[in-house]
């Protein structure tokens, strides 16, 4: 599977429509979201292409609970004894993948928008209906400067979930949006900036008022890292207003 760097040791790992980043410093590594249960041997692979082992991995963040996201993390707890770091009002989610609020219902979709069913498809046979809770997680909160490689400051952007939380790496001037903001809604098949369709987001009102929270660090040249989609170079107040003009579906 594509494993590119983005940004000057972060990398960008895109299994069956779900990205999964790594961030490397001081020869260790942090793993943002971990994709579904399928992703775990990619990683594996994504390692060594690194020269790295599982072994340098200090931690994994998730920036939401969604099963989509949370595929591999009990592996790298059970397997790896890595700390996983989540927002507590997701913790729930996490515990049970498959009970989470959306706003729409999910059967609509593949009817209505059939560009869809190829990403549900990719996503389906890479574990999407076997994904295995996670428990024992270590919560973060808006603002705090996680103690892991990259230092990620966390950005609070409930909607898409009430603990989703983006992650802004100064260092690296990228800022990690997950679903808060992506270029590719699995739900609809469509392109380029917008929030996640109401097949899967709790309030779709709070999630457009999150935006606001990411121009906020914009430094003009800040690259998007979105959890489905292609990453957006052209400005993060760009995204936010093009993901306002699509609005909810």
């Amino acid at each position: 599977m594509p494993l590119t760097e983005v940004a000057d040791g972060v990398h960008r790992l895109e299994h069956a429509y779900v990205n999964v980043y790594l961030v490397e410093h001081e020869g260790r590594l942090l793993v943002v979201d971990t994709g579904l249960p399928g992703t775990w041997r990619e990683l594996g692979d994504a390692l060594r292409r690194l020269g790295r082992r599982p072994a340098d991995v200090a931690a994994v963040v998730l920036t939401h609970a969604h099963f989509d996201h949370t595929g591999s993390a009990a592996a790298f707890q059970e397997r790896l004894g890595v700390p996983v770091w989540l927002h507590p009002e997701d913790f729930t989610i996490a515990a049970h993948p498959y009970r989470y609020a959306h706003e729409n219902v999910r059967a609509v979709y593949p009817l209505r928008y059939p560009r869809s069913l190829r990403v549900l498809g990719s996503m389906t046979a890479a574990g999407a209906l076997r994904v295995r809770g996670v428990e024992g997680l270590r919560p973060l909160a808006p603002g705090d400067t996680l103690p892991v490689p990259g230092n990620p400051r966390v950005v609070f952007t409930p909607g898409h979930t009430f603990g989703h939380c983006a992650l802004h790496l100064p260092h690296h001037d990228v800022l990690i949006c997950g679903d808060a903001l992506v270029t590719l809604d699995p739900y609809t098949g469509r392109r380029g900036p917008q929030i996640v369709a109401g097949a899967a987001t709790a309030d779709s009102a709070q999630a457009l008022v999150s935006l606001d929270r990411l121009v906020a660090y914009d430094s003009g040249s800040t690259l998007l890292l979105p959890g489905h989609g292609d990453p957006w170079s052209g400005g993060v107040a760009d995204a936010v207003e093009r993901a306002r003009a699509v609005g909810a579906h």
